[in-house]
């Protein structure tokens, strides 16, 4: 099927959709969290900055005790270097942060000693069980909070209807739960996950919706994500090879005609050390 493409954790990707991302992330919970005055934030799977560059001018310096402005400290977390050189590259102005390189997955409690924010975005569904339950097992147990954005909760909306929808939802949302070399993905299913996992541990959570809303305006990233929405299903569900190809053609033939409208659901999460 050569019209479908799938789009990967690139710096182009990435930039595609921050906009998209900045827009839907939960105000309310980043205020929240910026109340608590972090001292040390640490941003897990980092990728290119887009995080930091949202989250940062919201969290105002704390005043020390000689009266001078202490902005928050910040830690990049990811596996790529190349992303680790761009977040770095392009910090909001007088965010002081450094790059850790390593596997997310394998921090603990005290790894996070002195952190008082993690931050992640968009990470939560590409985790298993097991790792969530790590990350809040190391949260609670440093006595930090925790701010994590963006895990799809596999509620999609496309408009105008195609009787196809749903089938590549439900094809899609399979292949968000596949196991990878052993490790089964939450997917969809993360945002739940995360919050009974945090609160079992000690955590007092909030949740709020933060979809993404497509429309003529982001045309080109409604256009990406159908690509790999599609790509997706079509691995999960080979047998919808041909009408996934059929359905993509209208649906781009839509998106150039400004009548293509996309609602991707995700979910933020805040847990709080009781």
């Amino acid at each position: 099927m050569s019209v479908v493409g799938s789009p990967v954790c690139t710096p182009d990707w990435l930039a595609l959709r921050e906009p998209a991302d900045a827009a839907a992330r939960s105000a309310e919970l980043a205020g929240l969290a910026a109340r608590r005055a972090p001292a040390v934030v640490r941003d897990l799977g980092c990728g290119s900055g887009s995080m930091v560059r949202w989250l940062a001018p919201k969290i105002a310096p704390r005043i020390a005790a000689d009266g001078a402005a202490a902005p928050a400290r910040w830690v990049l977390h990811d596996r790529d270097p190349v992303l680790l050189d761009r977040a770095l590259a392009d910090l909001p102005p007088g965010v002081d942060a450094q790059a850790s390189r390593g596997d997310l997955t394998a921090l603990r409690a005290a790894d996070l000693a002195g952190t008082s924010l993690v931050t992640a975005s968009a990470l939560l569904d590409l985790l298993t069980a097991d790792e969530v339950d790590a990350l809040a097992a190391a949260c609670a147990g440093a006595g930090c909070a925790a701010l994590l954005a963006l895990s799809v909760s596999g509620d999609v909306a496309v408009s105008p209807p195609d009787p196809l929808d749903a089938e590549l939802a439900a094809a899609f949302d399979a292949h968000q739960r596949r196991t990878v070399d052993g490790r089964r993905l939450l997917g969809p299913d993360a945002g739940p996950v995360a919050a009974e996992a945090l609160a079992r541990h000690g955590m007092t959570v909030v949740t709020r919706p933060s979809p993404w809303r497509l429309g003529p305006g982001e045309a080109a990233l409604a256009e990406e994500w159908l690509r790999g929405w599609v790509a997706a299903a079509v691995q999960q569900r080979p047998d919808l090879d041909r009408e996934a190809g059929r359905y993509l053609r209208r649906r781009l033939v839509a998106a150039g005609a400004g009548v293509l409208r996309v609602t991707v659901g995700h979910v933020d999460l805040l847990a709080v050390p009781r």
